[in-house]
């Protein structure tokens, strides 16, 4: 069967912390939630997938191109938003975007969409550094959705958006994910109960649980996710 995602025994650790130990799983079209506590490995795997880290063991391909083999070709059908939002803070938000545009050969329609749907017109022409968090957060996001790939790597997406820049994101995302792999890396459960088709858990560098709002919670014998989550990532 094909695969949009593809992860076959990945481990990766820094000095004797084993960050990412072993993980194996494969992913279609859908929006995919990493949930787990901080430290518990969900950066670590989205750097890798996104050819930013190199695994110290396992494979991972995407579309069945091998990241280790063919990584620029593998990373052409991947969009990221990295924690925190990397942006060239002296920059405007027109000129940086125009110049990922460039780099990623995105059409102007492109860039026109990317920044609708990230809400960001008002402040096109303000520097970045001047920028709310908030607003940081959806320039990452246009960047990230600029040619409109068919991997989407978020990692904490809705990090400093108000409640109604948090829905319409969400919405989004939701949308997007009937045609695209959409993998977000969260710490929040109500994100995860709203956007998600399927639920994966990760806890000190392990996959505790994967599936369906409604399998995690069988799997766990749970009665709402957040049990279920607090028993698999409980010290």
């Amino acid at each position: 069967m094909r695969y949009n995602i593809e992860i076959k025994n990945l481990s990766k650790s820094f000095d004797a912390i084993a960050a990412v130990n072993n993980i194996s799983f494969t992913a279609n079209d859908g929006v995919i939630t990493l949930l787990g506590p901080n430290g518990a490995g969900k950066s670590t795997l989205m750097n890798m997938i996104a050819g930013y880290l190199a695994p110290d063991t396992g494979e991972i391909k995407i579309l069945e191109c091998s990241s280790q083999q063919n990584p620029l070709e593998c990373k052409r059908n991947i969009g990221f938003l990295p924690e925190g939002s990397p942006l060239y803070a002296d920059m405007t938000v027109r000129s940086f975007l125009e110049y990922i545009a460039k780099l990623k050969e995105a059409s102007k329609e492109q860039l026109n969409k990317a920044i609708e749907k990230s809400q960001i017109s008002d402040v096109l022409d303000q520097k970045i550094e001047t920028l709310s968090k908030g607003y940081q957060r959806r320039v990452g996001f246009a960047q990230s959705i600029l040619t409109d790939p068919k991997i989407l790597l978020l990692d904490e997406p809705t990090d400093g958006l108000d409640p109604n820049q948090k829905e319409h994101i969400q919405n989004i995302i939701k949308k997007m994910g009937k045609n695209k792999t959409i993998l977000i890396s969260t710490h929040l459960l109500d994100e995860a109960e709203n956007i998600a088709d399927r639920i994966i858990i990760i806890n000190k560098g392990e996959i505790k649980a994967d599936g369906t709002l409604t399998q995690v919670l069988r799997q766990t014998k749970s009665i709402n996710l957040a049990e279920a989550f607090k028993k698999l990532t409980a010290k």
